[in-house]
């Protein structure tokens, strides 16, 4: 064999019937020496080569000792080949598991002594379990996670970018609806804040009442807040639907605050109960309301407030309950609008003492407001 060193195995060929010739392994396109019996015609014999070169038609392999490379585990390949019937792995300083399938499943084929590093295997073996430690490095991303992630990451950039846009975007839409908040689609006022006509053509020419929050009156924020949480759950017939609130700021990066409602093409109660001509109606267009019209009304506002009272998950007071806060749709059905003072109360208790909040002073407008709540008998 010269200096190189190699592996010898001896390998038993099982004799299948006289004229079995000797398999393709043993020829020259193996490295392995064939040792024959000339009277067998070469049928049966030890083939001694080399165990790398060894494949499936491997049937018996003796490799005691020392014969392998020491601190080194069982090839695992040895289990694939479904031929070995006879495996001699003794005294090699094999370490790790033992495989448990092929030849490893018989025991009496398989001799694993003097290899005392050797763990698990077949029952039979009687070796120690394996003892696998964990390991501390963090597993790896693959490819497509990492493109995931990235593209993930991406859509968030872009979203968040869309988001600021479209807050710039809205308040300039409603500069736009409303021709710069002119006068000419003033049509209301009070302490917090001024409403406007409005039509958005992005949104199919539709007609809406823009609020605009006047930032510089004291409380002006807390009631827009007050407001946008009163109206973010409910739903009823007989309140004022808000479409969208605007938050930020405007063309001149000043801060912004308005709430849009569908638009009431019959305006408030008070103009129908106080025959105050607009300034663009003639005499004969002055509104009168009908009885029926008028119990209507009424039913429609106790609708409103016995669902803000009762049926809403938090009880909603609304604490400005006033005509100009009654507006009128094309079919004279009353909505309950301006929630900008409404206040949460919590389930009372039999002590009526859980109010969510307190306040000293009166909350509303003077004339409407319950006459216990201006005496200060009652605070919400």
């Amino acid at each position: 064999m010269g200096k190189q060193e190699e592996i010898m195995c001896p390998i038993k060929v099982k004799k299948k019937s006289q004229n079995q010739r000797m398999p393709e392994f043993a020829t020259g396109s193996w490295s392995g020496l064939f040792r024959g019996n000339s009277k067998e015609r070469m049928n049966m014999g030890d083939v001694v080569t080399e165990l790398h070169s060894i494949r499936r038609k491997l049937l018996g392999t003796n490799t005691n000792r020392d014969a392998l490379p020491s601190t080194s585990a069982i090839p695992k390949f040895l289990e694939n080949f479904k031929f070995l019937q006879l495996l001699n792995l003794s005294y090699n300083h094999f370490e790790g598991e033992v495989p448990t399938h092929g030849v490893f499943k018989n025991t009496s084929a398989t001799s694993i002594k003097g290899n005392s590093e050797l763990c698990g295997g077949m029952p039979e073996f009687q070796l120690p379990k394996c003892k696998y430690k964990k390991s501390k490095k963090r597993p790896k991303l693959t490819l497509t996670l990492k493109l995931t992630i990235s593209a993930l990451s991406g859509l968030l950039a872009i979203a968040l970018i869309v988001s600021f846009l479209l807050k710039k975007m809205k308040s300039f839409n409603l500069l736009k609806a409303t021709d710069g908040f002119s006068s000419t689609n003033l049509i209301g006022e009070g302490s917090f804040g001024s409403v406007y006509k409005g039509i958005l053509h992005d949104h199919g020419a539709l007609l809406v009442a823009v609020k605009v929050i006047n930032l510089s009156h004291h409380g002006a924020s807390k009631s827009f807040l007050a407001e946008c949480e009163a109206l973010r759950n409910i739903r009823h017939r007989n309140l004022v639907k808000v479409l969208t609130a605007c938050s930020g700021a405007d063309y001149q990066d000043r801060d912004f605050k308005a709430l849009v409602y569908e638009f009431m093409v019959n305006g408030n109660l008070d103009e129908w109960l106080h025959s105050t001509p607009r300034t663009n109606e003639a005499p004969q267009e002055q509104r009168n309301l009908s009885l029926i019209q008028r119990m209507n009304i009424a039913i429609d506002v106790a609708n409103a407030l016995e669902y803000l009272h009762h049926d809403c998950e938090t009880t909603i007071v609304h604490c400005d309950l006033k005509p100009s806060n009654v507006l009128l749709d094309d079919e004279m059905t009353a909505r309950v609008g301006d929630f900008g003072l409404a206040r949460f109360l919590l389930k009372q208790t039999q002590d009526f003492s859980t109010n969510q909040s307190s306040s000293i002073g009166v909350r509303g407008t003077m004339g409407y407001a319950a006459p216990e709540h201006c005496e200060m008998k009652l605070s919400f």
